[in-house]
């Protein structure tokens, strides 16, 4: 927001008409800049601004010391999106979260500038691996410009969470309270550091801690607590079902199913899976999640009255989320479910990926996780806060 606000005084005096604002999507500029929790242009305009249309594009017309001003609004996450913003030369331009947005749709960005009588070019970005393309092209290109000449123009600030002017102490306190301070999470989110994700994904997972025996099962777990059970589908690759109950506030995985292609030597057809299923599931019928990705096999199992959802299969978040929960001990694991508790202490990133600034976990002993994974980012986002 305190970019935002500097945006806007530049805005207020600049000779240019036509601006741009723009985002990994059109929701997030005017979610990050028009809005900004009531910080944004919207608010530092107020009553000398109306949203709009200007060339079949959406956009804010303001009303400045310098005349009226249209500030276009545009997405820039996917390649082809700078397509989007071609035709115009722009005055300023401000990115938001501009490290997910494509490199294409950045180097226009910079592109269509360039005649600007007073150029001003605006990003902000939040944490990524040290190797994230934007550093090696963009940002750390720049720093050097600006230690071989200091009148070179570049202007860096670096925050964290404490300077979010829209959080009180109270809510400062609380957000600190959900983050495991050794976690790269922790390093990103709250210090604002650039931090490789490496090693093992799940270090905070303990036996001791995160594993429960029949004998140490609640009683009335099962009456008390909503059943879910949730699928990493394969057919070459292993085949897992995850038997969870969550009563509000701990998520128990109880029992689990698995099917190795590979180790067994043979390959189960959909139909001998979704019998499989229908056996482990038994005579208590519950929702089910399964990523999408496994048509025929969702679609055999709702030919046999399952009630299957689509699992949301955003593997960043979903990691950080059973992250959280593997920390506070709000999810647990059976001691019988041994193939999850096994790929637990393997699942790893890839580091060969992390050179390249993609964040991404190995494709190996990930079947149970990316279970587990389905059923967590379907909970809504206070059990995380």
């Amino acid at each position: 927001m305190l970019i935002t606000m500097a945006y806007c005084t530049i805005l207020e005096k600049h000779p240019s008409r036509i601006h741009l604002i723009a985002g990994v999507s059109m929701a997030t500029a005017r979610l990050n800049i028009l809005d900004c929790d009531g910080f944004g242009m919207k608010n530092y305009f107020e009553g000398r601004c109306r949203e709009g249309v200007y060339q079949n594009r959406d956009c804010l017309y303001i009303q400045t010391l310098t005349g009226e001003k249209v500030v276009l609004v545009s997405g820039g996450g996917k390649a082809g999106d700078e397509k989007l913003i071609k035709g115009n030369t722009y005055g300023t331009a401000y990115i938001t979260e501009v490290n997910e947005c494509s490199e294409v749709f950045i180097q226009e960005v910079f592109d269509r500038t360039l005649s600007s009588p007073d150029r001003k070019i605006f990003h902000d970005l939040n944490p990524k691996a040290e190797g994230h393309w934007y550093y090696r092209s963009v940002l750390n290109f720049h720093e050097e410009k600006q230690k071989a000449d200091p009148a070179y123009g570049l202007n860096y600030g670096h925050f964290t969470i404490a300077d979010n002017m829209s959080l009180s102490d109270a809510q400062l306190r609380a957000v600190l309270a959900t983050y495991d301070r050794k976690s790269i999470w922790y390093a990103r989110d709250i210090l604002g550091q650039r931090k490789a994700a490496e090693g093992l994904i799940y270090d905070m997972f303990d036996l001791s801690a995160n594993v429960y025996t029949d004998a140490e099962r609640p009683v009335g777990m099962q009456s008390l607590s909503t059943r879910t059970i949730t699928v990493d589908y394969g057919t070459l690759n292993a085949c897992t079902y995850l038997d969870t109950y969550d009563d509000g506030e701990t998520i128990r995985i109880d029992r689990e199913y698995r099917w190795d292609g590979r180790k067994e030597r043979r390959q189960k057809t959909d139909e001998e899976y979704a019998d499989d299923f229908m056996a482990f599931m038994g005579n208590t019928p519950c929702a089910v999640y399964v990523d999408p990705s496994a048509a025929s096999f969702i679609a055999a199992l709702r030919q046999r009255g399952v009630y299957v959802l689509d699992a949301n299969n955003d593997v960043l978040n979903g990691i950080r989320r059973c992250s959280t929960l593997f920390s506070r001990r709000r999810l647990l694991v059976n001691a019988s479910c041994t193939g999850l508790i096994d790929e637990l202490g393997l699942y790893r990133w890839d580091d060969k990926a992390a050179l390249l600034g993609v964040e991404k976990p190995v494709k190996e002993n990930d079947h149970g996780p990316d279970a587990v994974r389905y059923y967590i980012n379907s909970l809504p986002d206070w059990r995380f806060e």
